[in-house]
């Protein structure tokens, strides 16, 4: 097999577009970007069309890529296992029927297979992933770009053997048969060579294997990208701490959001932390517990059971060196759940042992008496000023371990001292005492990160106390950031005899979390028939209505929720929930404004002391200008300034290409949330003078009707440009200029002098043919000293577009 995967792709792509497929075209050049850069959120809202449209048009060789892809994605960047794997099998079948066999890209599959067992289990699954990678080398020739992933995949798995220097050797062999075959080994590669010299402790030798990659790539004229640097400097900082070089590798590491956003840097990551700590140069406090406890928390969730159990152990022994008792424990507990579901487990149980051994033996401080407060992260009653900050600021690790050690002496006293008979008030007292003592540790344990063990506790209680309404409602919100479906599920189902009600509202929260709307809207519903005084359903059925853009039902819950709410004056502090806020009033004026239902819109202004312009009609004013948040074809977000226009509406100015669906004047809908806060107190003059209110676009209200073509040429000076631009504001049309000081184009009478260009997207009016616009700017322009082009515009007005196209070679364009 020795068709080149990206020639295929570049003729591909030429097909697509021949025949009209811009978006599967846009979608086969970009995916491999968004997969291997982290760009999840494009990928994920590029990747469903994508593939629906090449099942659709019967190409299976571009399913295989585009699934491949997303596989490299789900595998690597966000490490998943076993939530990936019946994917990776499909794929895998897939990629090796008839008629897929001969696309350049089914091999990878291989490696898509063997990346999600090492994820699930790597040591475990060494002979499996060698067999099936041996298999797919003999297959591919050196000098494709497929034997450098499978070269380094298969010396991952030698690696999780503990042959560390075998695969070392294989990487070198791999190597010469990529240059003797006249091509060069990617800087993947070289951070693989790296990795295995750092196995091992030859840390020099790895250090200069990544320098040597480095050079070598940008000698090639390829440019470091963020995602490069990224995993050049942990790994550096991996070796550059165990050197003792503390510094560099402190220069080096990546910083913690890069962590929070990339797992697939998180283990080299949290090594080097782990070193560094050792040489007390980086902060081992419960912050830092609380990140690694969600990254363990996510891998297991992931089905990534290896690397969940390796993090979990790293995470453990920098909370028993800071004495953190009980977070050692939930961690170890985690570890050891992990270990039953690994099918290579020497080492393993004897350092999760050592580990609960050394947290059992953290020396907690004697309980406070009954009748003193410890805080396990839950707010009792209102603060005191100045008492959010202190909290803050306070270490609520030991402030946990006194309350696990208060819960075990009562635990202990309930279990030996539990009265016979009937219970009397005095015990349902003890026990809802008991019960709210539990709550704080469930509430500290959730707080620090540790929402399963939090969630043991709270299942153990609910058979002791389970009538406890807060109880109930911590499980639930437990679960729920815990990603527990099952358990979820569960407790819904307990409820559905004795509290149908509550039963519906674990689900409505469930459904939204993810991003179930129907669902949530049709739980909510079935409580509100059950109880129709609620608020709080209405207020999550309508959001869950405006994200499936039924904003009828939307408006009406919202009215719905103003019928029943309470008055604000005289509500008790535990009925504020049911009052009417002032994101109420904001959420009612925009769905009112997506059905045109203006003289709600109008009412609810009123109520938020909005004063219109006219008393009825159609809300169309000039307020300020806005930032709306949009989304391009392939999901990247994109900021379009506009003129608001009402209290949820605005005027797009920019006139636009094709990878967007909105264009000039369009008027569009916005949510009403502010999507970036003022700028801070100490911010500079210019940071607060170049801040807009920016909003998220929620749907399109009135289309304009404007056609982009592009003019591209010689800047004319601002004069002539500004007078360019009103005199095509006047006729009607739009102009805007995508090009800055950086554009330099041809000069044909001095090439190497060059001169300043111009490149805009002109906005034809639907009023306008393109033979008009063709001939307004003809005339426009025709005293300027160099020519515009404007080559697609000349095509559609029918006129000869040999004069653009020769503007285009003179110049440059």
């Amino acid at each position: 097999m020795s068709t080149d995967v990206w020639g295929w792709v570049h003729d591909t792509h030429g097909r697509l577009v021949e025949s009209g497929q811009h978006r599967l075209a846009t979608a086969l050049v970009e995916i491999a970007g968004h997969a291997v850069d982290g760009r999840n959120e494009q990928l994920d809202a590029m990747y469903p069309e994508a593939l629906a449209s090449a099942r659709a048009l019967g190409l299976p060789w571009v399913e295989v890529f585009l699934r491949h892809w997303r596989l490299q994605n789900l595998l690597n960047k966000r490490h998943q296992g076993e939530r990936a794997m019946t994917e990776a099998v499909s794929l895998l079948e897939f990629a090796h029927r008839e008629e897929t066999a001969g696309c350049p890209q089914s091999v990878c599959a291989v490696q898509d297979f063997t990346i999600c067992h090492a994820n699930i289990d790597g040591p475990g699954y060494v002979p499996e992933r060698l067999a099936v990678l041996e298999e797919a080398l003999e297959r591919v020739e050196p000098a494709r770009a497929c034997f450098d992933c499978l070269s380094r995949e298969y010396a991952d798995t030698l690696e999780d053997d503990g042959r560390a220097d075998a695969a070392l050797a294989h990487l070198d062999r791999a190597k010469l048969r990529i240059e003797a075959a006249g091509e060069s080994v990617s800087l993947s590669f070289g951070q693989a060579r790296a990795a295995a010299l750092f196995k091992l402790g030859r840390y020099e030798d790895a250090l200069a294997a990544l320098a040597a990659a480095e050079q070598a790539y940008t000698a090639a004229r390829h440019t470091l990208d963020d995602d490069d640097r990224r995993k050049l400097g942990v790994i550096r900082a991996r070796a550059l701490a165990a050197l003792g070089r503390y510094d560099e590798a402190l220069a080096q590491l990546p910083a913690v959001e890069q962590a929070e956003g990339f797992a697939d840097i998180r283990h080299r990551w949290t090594d080097a932390v782990e070193r560094l700590v050792a040489a007390e140069r980086y902060p081992n406090d419960w912050r830092l517990g609380v990140r690694l406890a969600h990254w363990v928390s996510y891998l297991d969730t992931a089905g990534s059971h290896r690397p969940c159990l390796d993090l979990a152990l790293t995470a453990a022994r920098l909370a028993v060196r800071r004495g953190a008792r009980e977070v050692a424990l939930a961690l170890v507990a985690t570890g050891e759940r992990k270990l039953v579901l690994l099918r290579r487990t020497e080492g393993v149980a004897a350092e999760l042992a050592e580990l609960r051994a050394a947290a059992e033996a953290l020396v907690v401080a004697e309980p406070p008496a009954e009748h003193e407060q410890v805080d396990g992260g839950q707010v009792d009653g209102e603060e005191a000023d100045g008492e959010e900050a202190d909290r803050e600021q306070r270490d609520p690790e030991p402030e946990l371990d006194l309350l696990a050690a208060r819960w075990r002496a009562v635990a202990a006293g309930e279990s030996s001292g539990a009265p016979s008979g009937e219970p009397s008030a005095a015990t349902g007292e003890a026990v809802s005492d008991a019960t709210e003592l539990l709550l704080r540790l469930a509430a500290g344990l959730a707080n620090l990160g540790h929402e399963r063990a939090s969630a043991e506790l709270l299942w153990a209680r609910l058979e002791q106390d389970p009538g406890h309404q807060e109880l109930v409602g911590m499980l639930a919100s437990v679960l729920i950031e815990a990603r527990d479906g099952d358990g979820l599920r569960r407790l819904a189902d307990r409820l559905d005899a004795a509290s149908p009600a509550d039963a519906h509202w674990i689900r409505a929260r469930w459904a939204v979390a993810e991003s179930r709307w129907a669902q949530a809207v049709e739980s909510c519903e079935a409580l509100l028939a059950l109880e129709p005084d609620r608020i709080n359903p209405r207020r999550l059925a309508a959001a869950a209505a405006t994200e499936l853009g039924d904003h009828g039902l939307a408006q009406r819950l919202y009215q719905d929720l103003l019928a029943h709410a309470l008055p604000l004056q005289g509500a008790a502090p535990e009925d504020l929930h049911r009052t009417v806020r002032s994101g109420d009033l904001w959420h009612l004026a925009t769905a009112a404004t997506a059905n045109r239902d203006w003289a709600v819109v109008r009412e609810a202004g009123a109520r938020l002391g909005i004063e219109f312009d006219e008393p009825e009609g159609p809300v169309d004013e000039e307020w300020q200008v806005v930032t709306v948040r949009a989304r391009l074809s392939n999901g990247a977000p994109t900021d379009l300034p506009a003129v608001r226009t009402g209290p949820a509406t605005a005027r797009i100015l920019p006139v636009l290409g094709e990878d967007i669906a909105l264009n000039h004047r369009d008027v569009v809908v916005f949510a009403p949330a502010l999507l970036e806060p003022f700028p801070a107190e100490d911010a500079d003059q210019e940071q607060r003078d170049r801040w807009r209110p920016t909003f998220e676009l929620l749907t399109l209200l009135d289309p304009a009707g404007y056609t982009t073509y592009f003019v591209d040429g010689a800047w004319p000076g601002t004069e002539a440009w500004t007078a360019l631009r009103g005199a095509l504001g006047e006729a009607g049309y739009g102009i805007w200029a995508y090009s800055g000081e950086q554009y330099v184009i041809t000069d044909p009478a001095d090439e190497r002098a060059g001169l300043p260009g111009v490149y805009a997207a002109l906005g034809v009016p639907p009023t306008a043919a393109a033979a008009e616009a063709d001939a307004l700017l003809t005339g426009l322009t025709a005293g300027w000293a160099h020519p515009l082009s404007w080559l697609d515009l000349a095509k559609a007005a029918g006129a000869d577009p040999a004069r653009h196209q020769e503007i285009v070679e003179r110049y440059g364009l």
